[in-house]
């Protein structure tokens, strides 16, 4: 009397590293999946029968287990509804002797088996892991070797100054054929933009803040999918790697290796020096302007009128060793002192006058209203901004689920985990977004809020050491304006500092 053979349910696992000739008809995942079922065919008589859930992985490198089908198969098999797993070739299931080894531990700690088509061996052997590991360390330090070579390459083409790829920037598109950029002549004048506005305001935070008051963005760009990128609001890091990018002066910098590059310039080099030079001396002075002996309160946030441009702190010492501040207009320094008709302001006074300024808020109800309508005007102005972006984003997603349900219809796998992939990201801009709006709601200013923030804080300025006053007026005061000809000096409160102030007020 001959026994039963007990069935063996077979999962077939395949994978291809790249998208490219997915989407025909008979695609290489196809070949794989159509060998390993001829093979599982073969051992019927052994009870193997094929599951018909496809695990394919289209579009996924091997060097790791971040791959939907492949985690989806796992969690099958740790559920008890596979019993062998039947890959082409080794590699399809990793090129990491690591991963793999979790993989097999997942196989082991579940019953099940791992077969190859075109190796033969047994897993369930210790010749037959012997002959996997040895298979699996060819295929990792082919993949290393791969990687190795791509580097080399990539970097041969950036000493010769080509573009090898890569999101493109503001300024400049990815040729129609690919593998090049070419100027975008609205963007290149929008750069020249910014560039120039940087070294008007000599500050990262203003200049982002100007410039995502005018509504300029990041670069904008749609896919070879028709999916549609980019767009995001400056911030000090973002506008501080655009400054700082010798690509505009057409060149490429690999590891500390500038070359000439294939694409032209849209900056003039001159331009681009200017604005270096003002990013090293603010990096330089950044800790030494809240240091200073001489008590500088103004110096980044106050500018002549009359030039529209900034004001230095300077000091000059004389009799008994007393010393005289003043701030001075950076283009009567430059180029001349008749070219202003009130070039330096004594430091002190103004300085003076704008505290007087601060604290008076809480003693003008004019003021105070003043005030309060500029924190309005910023918060309608930011929720607007960010409904905008919120609708955008939520296009986005109609967009994704229709080319989602397309690819379902298709059996498109690679293209479905792409746009799911999209979709995660979005949503989680989303939650990000809607946390922010509603943040922004909330954030009304009261009078009495800022009655009793301005009351708080300044009984306290003269026991502030230096740092913290600086840090105070910066965070209350957006730019003091000094018109010489007309003797008048006018103050722009930041409306956001003025809710943080509040906010540290109650804290």
């Amino acid at each position: 009397m001959t026994s039963e053979k007990k069935t063996l349910r077979c999962a077939i696992y395949t994978r291809k590293s790249v998208t490219e000739g997915l989407e025909q008809d008979f695609n290489s995942l196809d070949a794989q999946r159509e060998s390993a079922e001829s093979y599982i065919a073969s051992q019927r008589h052994e009870g193997w029968v094929c599951l018909p859930d496809r695990y394919d992985d289209g579009g996924f490198t091997g060097a790791n287990m971040d791959r939907p089908a492949l985690k989806r198969l796992m969690e099958d098999v740790e559920s008890g509804k596979v019993d062998v797993v039947v890959v082409y070739k080794v590699d399809r299931l990793s090129r990491s002797l690591l991963d793999f080894s979790r993989i097999m531990e997942i196989l082991d700690r579940s019953n099940a088996a791992f077969i190859s088509v075109t190796q033969a061996f047994n897993s369930s052997t210790s010749m037959g892991r012997l002959t996997l590991n040895i298979l699996l360390s060819f295929a990792q330090f082919e993949r290393e070797t791969i990687a190795e070579r791509t580097r080399d390459k990539m970097g041969a083409a950036r000493r010769k100054g080509k573009w090898v790829g890569g999101k493109p920037f503001l300024g400049y598109d990815i040729a129609p054929g690919g593998g090049a950029l070419v100027v975008n002549e609205a963007e290149a004048l929008r750069v020249r933009e910014i560039f120039k506005l940087y070294l008007s305001t000599q500050s990262l935070q203003a200049t982002a803040e100007e410039l995502n008051r005018r509504g300029i963005t990041m670069k904008q760009w749609v896919t070879q999918k028709g999916i549609l990128y980019g767009g995001s609001s400056f911030t000090k890091s973002s506008l501080h790697g655009m400054l700082t990018n010798v690509a505009y002066i057409g060149q490429v910098n690999y590891k500390g290796h500038i070359a000439e590059a294939e694409f032209p310039a849209i900056v003039d080099k001159e331009l681009f020096a200017s604005v270096q030079q003002c990013l090293k001396e603010n990096c330089q002075c950044a800790g030494a302007r809240v240091r200073n002996k001489h008590h500088a309160l103004l110096g980044g946030i106050l500018r002549c009128g009359h030039c529209n441009a900034p004001m230095t702190h300077s000091h000059t010492s004389r009799r008994k060793n007393k010393v005289y501040r003043y701030y001075v207009c950076n283009r009567a320094s430059k180029e001349g002192w008749n070219k202003c008709p009130s070039p330096s302001l004594p430091a002190a006074e103004v300085e003076k006058f704008v505290v007087n300024e601060i604290a008076r808020i809480g003693q003008d109800a004019d003021l105070r209203e003043q005030v309060i309508a500029q924190h309005e005007a910023y918060r309608q102005n930011e929720i607007a901004e960010a409904d905008k972006v919120r609708r955008k984003l939520e296009r986005q997603l109609e967009s994704l689920g229709k080319e989602q349900r397309k690819a379902s219809a298709d059996s498109n796998i690679a293209l479905l985990a792409d746009c799911q992939r999209q979709q995660r990201d979005i949503e989680s801009k989303l939650t990000e977004l809607n946390a922010r709006l509603t943040a922004l709601q909330e954030d009304v200013l009261s009078a009495d809020d800022l009655h009793a923030a301005i009351r708080a804080f300044f009984p306290a300025w003269e026991s502030l050491t230096l740092q913290e006053r600086i840090r105070l007026l910066r965070l209350l005061v957006q730019q003091v304006t000094y018109d010489g000809e007309r003797g008048e000096i006018a103050v722009t409160f930041r409306p956001s500092g003025i809710k943080i102030l509040e906010t540290e007020a109650m804290a």
